[in-house]
């Protein structure tokens, strides 16, 4: 069966709908957008509690870009965070707040109410109590499903990008340039294999937390992006830089859930099991309101230095006063699930991998190394995040960079329609099922090995045992790959052995520390 659109986006978080919404004001233009969660709220997007940096004061656009190059260590490219600085507010206004309707918490006065969170000058963060992300991915869903011209297609996985001539067989294609021309989708429901064919195709599939033990990330977070455009032959960028999130909750049984940074912000302190406040001694000038990169360093050190398996973050006098509980409901209620009350006692956490800084290289309007391909969101390298992330800019550089990708494939005319005579119909591997139990146990070694060798702290025999470890593992996925019939589980097996290889290479390679890529054997 074959899917035709003018434009294919896979993912549905707000970089992959911001294409969408502006691609939709044009109703001649089909716009194809694959999730491949049975429900398309459900994914990063909308685990993202914190906010968005929303607020534009006088200064305030160069006060940002000086945040963003402080975050960032160094390796922020100054004109990418000045692009965010200056069209991010101003977008978050024209599309979430006017058109869109998002309801951002306001004072009493009426007047935003706005956070102060890691590593900002100044309060300028966007809100919706503590579940921000989630508001923001149900408002442009419900936008997106009023357009007669947009498909939403749930519970379908990315399985490979659609590329000539490697998916033709055509042997003169050879002598033609590369491009995409869409991707095969797997029909979670009933195992088909479909071809979604379209001139330009948009990669938003989101982050790669998965591929470590402990991850703030939903399970779809497993590097299939990253791994899709890797094998495609596009270029890579900055995938050593994974930041590790300060605080995830630590209770044996429960899952790693986020306990957003505006707590701290709000007043909540980090502390050892014994009591002390321990982040002055890291960071004297930003205390328990540091990067977030220096926060998980310093927490790591606690642990490991005092054997600690975990520390506390003491958000009690936050939920003291009447508005926490109304600010933090996601907290109160991710903790309540662990048996954990935030308003009597100090919350377990621990870092956990969060955000990859790095990704598939675009330029200021998303587009990739490989023509009628486009990457925004956490699967892109825009060169905004750097080295390491700034906090609550990750919404917004998915909206301004899916906006962009937007706006320039809707003004592009070199438009390419796919031959699909010569493009490949998926061609089965194999007939046996997957075990299941198998593809956990190869999905627990990788994230082990990452975790352990590739995770906070690295230095380079660390890094060359998890290359073995993880070649060996690849290589043994590869076969099991190739002789199994393709399921969402084993594509993502594949993507996470293919994405942690290479993060783990580009981590190896870079003997230097910088930011969330922390080499205990640095050179001085």
């Amino acid at each position: 069966m074959t899917l035709e659109a003018d434009v294919l986006i896979l993912g549905s978080g707000i970089a992959g709908a911001a294409v969408a919404l502006h691609l939709s004001r044009d109703p001649r233009r089909r716009v194809l957008v694959v999730s491949r969660a049975s429900d398309p709220t459900d994914g990063a997007t909308s685990w993202a509690q914190g906010g968005i940096v929303g607020h534009v004061a006088e200064g305030d656009p160069d006060l940002l870009v000086r945040d963003l190059l402080a975050a960032g260590a160094g390796l922020t490219l100054p004109e990418a965070a000045q692009r965010l600085a200056e069209a991010g507010p101003h977008l978050v206004t024209r599309v979430l707040v006017e058109e869109l309707g998002v309801p951002f918490c306001r004072s009493a006065a009426g007047t935003w109410s706005l956070a102060q969170e890691g590593g900002h000058s100044t309060e300028r963060v966007l809100h919706v109590r503590d579940e921000t992300g989630a508001e923001i991915e149900r408002h442009l869903i419900a936008a997106l499903l009023r357009r007669a011209n947009v498909t939403l297609l749930p519970a379908h996985t990315a399985i490979d990008l659609l590329t000539l001539p490697h998916h033709s067989d055509n042997p003169l294609r050879a002598y033609r340039p590369v491009r995409c021309f869409g991707a095969y989708l797997l029909d979670q429901a009933n195992g088909e294999v479909l071809r979604a064919l379209a001139p330009f195709t948009v990669l938003s599939t989101g982050g790669l937390g998965q591929i470590f033990r402990h991850t703030t990330n939903p399970s779809g977070s497993r590097g299939d992006g990253f791994a899709m455009a890797h094998r495609a032959g596009v270029r890579l960028e900055n995938m050593e830089y994974v930041q590790f999130h300060p605080t995830s909750l630590a209770v044996p049984g429960a899952r790693n859930a986020l306990i957003t940074e505006a707590l701290r912000g709000a007043g909540a302190q980090l502390r050892t099991p014994d009591g002390e406040a321990f982040m002055r001694r890291y960071a004297p000038a930003w205390g328990d309101l540091a990067p977030r990169d220096v926060v998980a360093r310093a927490m790591h050190s606690e642990m490991v230095r005092r054997g600690y398996p975990h520390l506390l973050l003491d958000a009690r006098s936050v939920f003291s006063r009447c508005d926490g509980q109304s600010a933090f409901p996601n907290v109160l209620r991710n903790c309540g699930m662990a048996g954990i009350d935030p308003c009597e006692e100090p919350i377990p956490v621990v870092p956990a991998a969060h955000y990859a800084c790095g990704g598939v290289l675009v330029d200021r309007v998303g587009r990739t190394s490989l023509e009628g391909l486009y990457a925004v969101g956490e699967v892109s390298c825009t060169g905004v995040h750097g080295a390491n992330r700034l906090a609550s800019t990750s919404l917004l550089e998915g909206l301004v960079w899916g906006t962009s990708a937007g706006e320039d494939i809707a003004t592009r005319s070199d438009v390419v329609s796919p031959p699909e005579r010569e493009l490949r119909e998926w061609e089965a591997t194999g007939s046996e099922v997957a075990d299941p139990v198998l593809v956990l146990r190869d999905l627990e070694s990788i994230q082990n090995t990452m975790w352990h060798y590739v995770g906070l702290s690295r230095r380079a025999d660390r890094l060359a045992r998890a290359s073995d470890d993880l070649d060996h593992i690849w290589k043994g996925i590869g076969s099991f790959y190739r002789t199994r019939k393709v399921d969402d589980g084993l594509v993502g097996l594949r993507n996470a052995a293919q994405c942690a290889w290479v993060t783990c290479l580009a981590a190896l390679r870079n003997r230097s520390s910088c930011g969330a890529h922390w080499r205990e054997d640095a050179p001085a």
